[in-house]
C-alpha cells in the first residue's frame, strides 16, 4: 500500500540535540564549556535516553522535560561543571533547538507530494511546541504527537499506536523516520516502513526489528517516500 503519512522522531532526527551546548560554548566567558561541550552534549543525550528507557521498564513515567533536566545534571557533574547559570542557559536553549539544514525543504517536498507529516516523540507537548515554533516548522507538520497521551516512553507499542489513532492509517501506510537505531528497529517490528537516519554511521542494532532503509541525512526522504 502506498505511503500516506511520514512520521518523524523529533530530537536528533529533525532537531539537532547538540545545538544548545554548541551555541553556548561560543559565548565569551564559556571557556570551561568550550573545552568539553561535545562530550557534555553526548553525555546529556545518552542519559536522557537511558533514563527514558529505564522509566519505561519500571513504569515510573515522568515528563520528558524532567528526564532532560536529570540527564543534564548527570552530564554536568560528569564533566566537572558545577555552574547553575550554565545549567539554566542550556535548558533554555533546549526549547530553541535548530532543525537540521535539510529538514524544512524535505518536509515541504513531502507536503507537495500529498503525504501527511507528523512528529511522534518522547518529548512533552510544550517542549515540542517550542522547538517546532523556534524552527518555523509549524506550517509543514500536520500533527505533533507526544507520549504524554499514553504516559509511557518509546519503544512501548502504545506510543506507535498514536499514529494510527490520529491519522486512521494502517502501519503499512506509514514511513517512520528516526535517528535512533533502537527507535527505528522498534518501529519496524511494529509494522511501519522505517528509515533510520544514521547520521553517525553506526552499526545496525541487534534487535527484533530491522529498519528497511538507511540514510545519513533526510535530504532524499521525499523522493523515497513517493516510490514506496
Amino acid at each position: 500500500m502506498p505511503i500516506t503519512t511520514a512520521v518523524f522522531d523529533a530530537y536528533g532526527t529533525l532537531f539537532d540535540v547538540a545545538a544548545a551546548a554548541r551555541a553556548l560554548a561560543t559565548e565569551p566567558g564559556r571557556g570551561d564549556l568550550a573545552a568539553v561541550w561535545q562530550k557534555l552534549a553526548a553525555d546529556w543525550r545518552a542519559k536522557q535516553l537511558q533514563y527514558s528507557w529505564l522509566r519505561a521498564v519500571t513504569g515510573d513515567y515522568i515528563s520528558f522535560w524532567q528526564v532532560t533536566q536529570d540527564g543534564l545534571d548527570w552530564a554536568l557533574e560528569a564533566n566537572g561543571l558545577n555552574d547553575l547559570d550554565l545549567r539554566e542557559h542550556l535548558l533554555a536553549l533546549y526549547w530553541e533547538l535548530a532543525a537540521y539544514p535539510e529538514v524544512p525543504a524535505m518536509l515541504a517536498d513531502l507536503k507537495s507530494a500529498g503525504i501527511a507529516t507528523a512528529i511522534l516523540s518522547n518529548g512533552s507537548k510544550d517542549m515540542l511546541d517550542g522547538a517546532v515554533s523556534s524552527a518555523n516548522l509549524g506550517d509543514l507538520l500536520d500533527a505533533v504527537l507526544s507520549v504524554e497521551d499514553v504516559g509511557q516512553f518509546k519503544p512501548d507499542a502504545r506510543v506507535y499506536d498514536l499514529v494510527g489513532s490520529h491519522f486512521a492509517t494502517t502501519p503499512d501506510q506509514v514511513l517512520f523516520v528516526s535517528s535512533n537505531g533502537w527507535d527505528a528497529a522498534a518501529a519496524a517490528a511494529y509494522g511501519f516502513t522505517t528509515l533510520w537516519a544514521n547520521r553517525a554511521g553506526e552499526p545496525v542494532d541487534r534487535l527484533p526489528g530491522v529498519p528497511q532503509h538507511q540514510a545519513n541525512d533526510l535530504s532524499g526522504l521525499a523522493a523515497l517516500a513517493t516510490t514506496l
